[in-house]
């Protein structure tokens, strides 16, 4: 006899590979990724944010310094700015190695619970029936076939 245990764990499986499939895995990996990135990344992207303001302010004073006129303080500018954008690399650097670590743990993740779930529900459960056929309602061969390669006869 079937186990109805079994068969709500089909339904299961089969409920969360299709709201993965219908949502998409992309739209789930974009909404994770945000989320972790406000959790986990959150000091980095003020940082990022503060290195942005603090460089574009650097270059609207260099823009409006006569390198002419002024050469030591516009120099000094330019080295300032030089390093903020320096340093706004590595950030990016950062954040961009964060995220992209986040996705390709986040893939496998969906991956293990959708298609590697299902694998492994059919290893363990290989040798037992989801349903049974009367004896005779499937000709030899193709009961053969249908619970090949483990299942009972009938199964």
């Amino acid at each position: 006899m079937a186990d109805p245990n079994l068969a709500v764990l089909i339904f299961l499986l089969v409920l969360l590979t299709q709201v993965v499939a219908w949502i998409g895995k992309s739209v789930l990996q974009d909404v994770a990724a945000a989320a972790y990135g406000r959790v986990f990344l959150g000091s980095l992207d003020k940082e990022q944010r503060r290195l942005r303001k603090q460089v574009l302010e650097d270059k609207a004073e260099l823009g409006r310094t006569s390198s002419q006129d002024q050469f030591a303080k516009w120099a000094k500018l330019r080295r300032k700015v030089d390093k903020g954008l320096a340093d706004l690399e590595k950030t990016n650097a950062k954040l961009s190695a964060a995220r992209s670590t986040f996705t390709s743990r986040f893939s496998t993740l969906i991956w293990l619970s959708t298609t590697g779930a299902q694998f492994a529900l059919m290893w363990w459960y290989r040798a037992q029936p989801v349903f049974w056929l009367p004896e005779g309602w499937v000709p030899g061969p193709v009961g053969w076939f249908l619970r090949f390669p483990s299942a009972p006869r009938g199964g």
